[in-house]
C-alpha cells in the first residue's frame, strides 16, 4: 500500500497547475471519465459474449456461432413488439453504434484534452511559467522564512522580464505554427507588446472548451442516430410521470437480425432471429450519465468564460490590485497616479490575469504577498533597467538559488540559472 501511495503522490505533484477549475474539469476530470467508460465498455464488449441470439432448433453449434458473430458485426435493428417486421426489401433502422462506443469515447476524451495542449504550447512563447510560479509559492521553500524572501524576489524578477519585454519576435514568412499564429495575433493588436497575449490566448482556449462540451451533445446525435441532446429531458419527463424510460428504443436490449445462409445445391435461406444486447445495459446508464455530465461541464465552462471577461475592464483590474495591496497594508492614496501607471502600463491585462490565475491555484494571502512585492519592486525600480539583478530595497544582489531559477525562462527562452 505504501509504494502505491508514494507513486500516487509523485503523480499528483507532477500535475500542472496553470489554469483554473473549469479548464481542469474539461481536460482532466472529463477526459478521465471518458477513458474509464471506454475501458468498461471495451471489457464488456470484447471479454465474454456481447450478443446472444435465439436460434432456430435446427441450428448446430457452428451455425449459432456464425449467426452471433454476423449479427454483432453487421448490426441489428429494433422493432417494437407491437409492430410487424417489415418485408425483406424494405429498409430497417439499423443500430450501428455499439461496436464503436469505446473508440468514440476515447476520441471524446482526446477532444477534451486538445485545448490544454494548445494552451501550453502557445503560452510557452511568453516565457511565463504559471505552473512553476504556483509550484514556487506552494513549495517548502516558501514556508521557510529564510528562503521566502529569495523565492518571492525571483518570482517578481521572472514577471518583470515579461512586463519589460517590448520586442516581439520578428515576422517571418515561413516558420513554425506557433510563429505564424503569433504573427497573425500581432496584426490584430494582440501580443506581448500589447500586454494582452496571455489573456486572449486563455479566452480562446476557454471558447474551445465551450464549443467542445456543447458540440459533443450534438455530435452524439449523429453517432447514436437519435436526438441525444434531448435524452436527459425525456428521462426526467418519464421519471416524473412514473413511466418506464428504458423502452424508448434509444438503447434497445432486444433487437432483430436478418441474414442469409447458402446451403448445398445453391439454395439461399433467409433468417430473421431475435438477439439480446447486454452491452446496451451499460451503454444506456453510461450515456445518461454522460448527458447530465456534459450539461454540467458546459454550464461551468460558460460561467468560467464569463467571469474572466471582467479582467478586460480597467476599473475591475485596478480594484483587484488595490484590494490585494490593502490586504498587505501597502496601499497609499498618495500614490494614485503611480498606482494607475502600475496597473495600466506595467502590469497591463496579462499581469493582472497572471495574478488572478495564481490566486485560483493558491490562496488570497499568497497572491497578495506577490502583488505587494511587485508593487514595491515597481516603486523602487530605477529608470535604468540594467539593475534587475539587484534588490531594489537595499541595492544588493539577490541571493543565488540556481536550482529554483532553473524552473524559469525569460521571454527569449533563456534560463535564469
Amino acid at each position: 500500500m505504501a509504494p502505491f501511495l508514494d507513486i500516487l503522490g509523485k503523480t499528483w505533484k507532477g500535475i500542472r497547475q496553470d489554469d483554473d477549475f473549469a479548464n481542469r474539469l474539461n481536460h482532466r476530470y472529463t477526459a478521465i471519465i471518458f477513458i474509464v467508460f471506454a475501458v468498461v465498455v471495451m471489457s464488456a464488449s470484447y471479454v465474454g459474449d456481447p450478443i446472444h441470439c435465439w436460434m432456430p432448433g435446427e441450428f448446430k453449434d457452428s451455425h449459432k456461432s456464425y449467426a452471433n458473430n454476423y449479427c454483432w458485426i453487421k448490426n441489428t435493428y429494433y422493432i417494437p413488439f407491437e409492430e410487424r417486421i417489415p418485408g425483406a426489401d424494405l429498409p430497417r433502422p439499423h443500430i450501428g453504434y455499439y461496436q464503436w462506443v469505446p473508440i468514440v469515447m476515447l476520441l471524446q476524451a482526446l477532444l477534451f484534452y486538445f485545448p490544454v495542449v494548445f494552451w501550453r504550447l502557445m503560452s510557452g512563447a511568453t516565457g511565463i511559467d504559471v505552473h512553476a510560479i504556483v509550484k514556487g509559492v506552494s513549495g517548502l521553500d516558501y514556508l521557510d522564512p529564510e528562503k521566502r524572501a529569495t523565492v518571492i524576489k525571483y518570482l517578481v524578477r521572472h514577471m518583470d522580464r515579461y512586463f519589460g519585454h517590448k520586442k516581439d519576435r520578428d515576422r517571418e514568412c515561413f516558420g513554425s505554427l506557433r510563429t505564424i499564429i503569433t504573427n497573425m495575433l500581432i496584426c490584430c493588436g494582440v501580443g506581448k507588446r500589447f500586454g494582452n497575449y496571455l489573456i486572449f490566448l486563455f479566452m480562446w482556449v476557454k471558447a474551445l472548451y465551450v464549443a467542445n462540451s456543447i458540440g459533443q451533445l450534438f455530435l452524439l446525435n449523429t453517432f447514436l442516430g437519435t436526438k441525444f441532446h434531448l435524452f436527459g429531458f425525456e428521462f426526467l419527463r418519464n421519471f416524473m410521470d412514473e413511466q418506464d424510460w428504458t423502452t424508448s428504443g434509444r438503447f434497445p436490449r432486444v433487437t432483430l437480425c436478418d441474414f442469409k445462409m447458402r446451403q448445398l445445391g445453391g439454395n439461399i435461406h433467409r433468417w430473421t432471429i431475435q438477439c439480446v444486447l447486454p452491452i446496451n445495459l451499460f451503454n444506456e446508464k453510461i450515456y445518461l450519465f454522460i448527458w447530465f455530465w456534459l450539461i454540467f461541464v458546459s454550464a461551468v465552462t460558460v460561467f468560467g468564460f464569463l467571469t474572466w471577461l471582467a479582467v478586460f475592464f480597467v476599473g475591475e483590474r485596478k480594484e483587484y490590485i488595490k484590494k490585494n495591496l490593502k490586504l498587505m497594508g501597502d496601499y497609499n492614496t498618495k500614490d494614485k497616479d503611480r498606482f494607475k501607471k502600475f496597473v495600466t502600463e506595467y502590469l497591463k491585462v496579462d499581469g493582472v490575469f497572471v495574478c488572478k490565475l495564481i490566486q485560483r491555484n493558491t490562496n488570497d494571502v499568497i497572491v497578495s504577498e506577490f502583488v505587494a512585492e511587485l508593487w514595491d519592486f515597481y516603486k523602487n525600480k530605477p529608470e535604468n533597467k540594467g539593475m534587475l539583478g539587484e534588490n531594489p530595497e537595499v541595492g544588493q544582489p539577490m541571493l543565488e538559488n540556481t536550482e529554483f531559477k532553473a524552473d524559469f525562462k525569460d521571454p527569449d527562452g533563456n534560463s535564469y540559472a
